[in-house]
């Protein structure tokens, strides 16, 4: 096939744009040499930018290629993630994010080091990096696979050049640059899929009735548990997310921070039924009536690029370029959300809270911006090895779910909850969950678990019960603790933790800062004209 001129003057024309905005919010952020101006926007976002960007982040090139992958393999009401996800933000909106937004935090892991301590919370943000790295690596290899496909182009070439992209302008204006470009990719995002599917739907290779029932899809009975396993999987553990608590932080208010994102929530899942559309067509064609020429009817191992495929052999050249735009604006709106997010947990929670507690904000940018290159350049190679979309994505949950979310849900409502539980609990979940395995690890499963299939692995919704013995385990260890230490059953001085003795100068230091960010808060709420300021 012949490289795909048009394709190439379009991705390059969107590049452009995008480099262009980025860089022009960055020129604005070094107007300011404020660490919460790159951090958080100077906590100006206000409601529409919030919702375009929390949205433009979930709505990924994984989401979107994923999407159609698994409705096309398995059905729709396999494809769980949208559902799931959109779940899980309300849920978040609703209970999780208002509350963090009035405390004045910085990122998801203050709360961590506030009540536990700096070590102790500093261990908390482990799965977060191994999280977002194998989510960027998912979003930049479904990157790859459409534009291999659809111009022709060398794989590891197109997920070398975009990561770049993302990587040079999250540097140059951290937060407020990924959120002006994340407002014009979510616009190519909903235009490019928009437009394909309807093409990819009427094709005359396209035959709905042939199709039958399958695109629904079904769940054995022996797969019930597993199936339920893995909502709770999408809801919960996306809710213990970097990337939307930044940008919930960063709103001017709580309010405006709940609003988006419940709205967003729902705008996810809308987004996911182009894909899910085109993911039924492809299911439906035969592919002997289109100019596919490899192997029909499609092998296992083309069903994860079933996306660029439609696109490319059932949609005309300008609709396959248009596509071809928005899978590109997907991946780079969640690749440079989820680096910024490893670089600012990595910056405000490790660098500062470990070593320089008193580091000056000049800085603090540039370790920001430094972590922001190392990062993107783990993910890229990661990107370039991935050999499958929809696992990496559901691995990053999976880390979430049994690990992060009972010890977010225990730090912010259980009074009780100390470091001792919390580090008990995370060494219980991250154990037992290597123990039942790790497939995209190549970790065999150690514990089989009834209703395991050699075939199929785990059925046992495993997850579920990992998570709920983490947040069991939380609270009884720390409610014996808080018990032995206050009765005095065990001596002051083998509080090795100070979680009774005395607070370590960081955890007091971080208070100190956070009361600050708090009183601003109130003086910006205050002034503030409009929810629906932009920034």
């Amino acid at each position: 096939m012949a490289i795909n001129v048009p394709g190439i003057v379009v991705v390059v024309i969107f590049y452009i744009v995008i480099l262009a905005i980025g860089v022009y919010a960055g020129r604005r952020t070094k107007q300011t040499k404020s660490a919460d101006e790159i951090f958080l926007a100077n906590r100006q976002m206000g409601f529409l930018v919030s919702l375009f960007s929390l949205t433009a982040t979930n709505v990924g090139g994984a989401y979107v290629n994923g999407t159609a992958e698994i409705v096309a393999s398995s059905g729709i009401v396999w494809a769980q993630a949208p559902i799931g996800y959109c779940i899980g933000l309300f849920i978040g909106g609703w209970f999780y994010g208002p509350k963090m937004r009035r405390a004045g935090y910085v990122t998801m892991y203050d709360p961590f080091q506030e009540k536990y301590g700096a070590k102790t919370g500093a261990i908390m943000c482990i799965p977060e990096f191994i999280g977002d790295i194998f989510w960027t690596a998912a979003i930049l290899s479904a990157l790859g696979s459409t534009t291999s496909i659809i111009m022709d182009l060398d794989q590891t070439t197109s997920i070398v050049v975009s990561a770049c992209i993302a990587v040079i302008y999250t540097f140059l204006g951290g937060l407020r640059s990924v959120a002006y470009t994340d407002v014009v990719q979510l616009a190519f995002i909903g235009i490019g899929l928009v437009i394909a599917f309807p093409f990819a739907l009427r094709h005359s290779a396209v035959d709905l009735d042939d199709l039958g029932s399958k695109w629904v899809g079904q769940v054995p009975v022996n797969n019930i548990a597993n199936y339920l396993d893995l909502y709770g999987l999408l809801i919960m553990g996306g809710i213990p997310w970097q990337p939307f608590y930044q940008r919930v932080l960063a709103c001017r208010t709580p309010e405006i921070a709940r609003n988006s994102l419940m709205i967003s929530a729902v705008f996810c899942l809308l987004f996911a039924v182009p894909p899910a559309v085109i993911g039924v067509a492809g299911a439906a064609a035969d592919w002997n009536q289109t100019s596919y020429p490899n192997e029909v009817p499609l092998a296992q191992d083309q069903l994860p690029f079933i996306l660029p495929l439609v696109l490319q052999y059932m949609c005309p050249l300008p609709v396959s370029v248009i596509g071809l735009a928005a899978i590109s604006a997907a991946a780079m709106s969640s690749a440079d959300s989820t680096t910024l997010s490893t670089a600012s947990i990595f910056t405000n929670n490790w660098y500062k809270g470990l070593f320089r507690t008193k580091a000056s904000d000049t800085e603090l940018i540039w370790v920001l911006r430094v972590t922001v290159v190392v990062a993107g350049a783990l993910g890229t190679v990661l990107a370039i090895t991935s050999t499958t979309v929809y696992g990496p994505y559901i691995m990053s949950g999976d880390l979430m779910y049994v690990i992060l979310f009972p010890q977010l849900t225990c730090v912010l409502f259980v009074k009780i909850s100390n470091a001792y539980g919390g580090l008990v609990g995370f060494f219980v979940s991250l154990i037992l969950r290597l123990l039942c395995g790790a497939y995209l690890l190549h970790v065999p499963p150690v514990i089989k678990l009834p209703l395991y299939s050699e075939e199929e692995g785990q059925l046992f919704p495993f997850r579920t019960c990992i998570m709920a013995l983490s947040f069991l385990a939380i609270v009884l260890v720390s409610l014996l603790t808080n018990t032995a230490f206050k009765r005095g059953w065990v001596a002051e001085k083998y509080d090795v933790l100070n979680s009774f003795s005395r607070r370590d100068v960081t955890t007091r230091l971080q208070d100190l800062n956070r009361k600050d960010v708090i009183r601003q808060n109130a003086a910006l709420i205050a002034n503030s004209k409009s929810d629906t300021n932009v920034l």
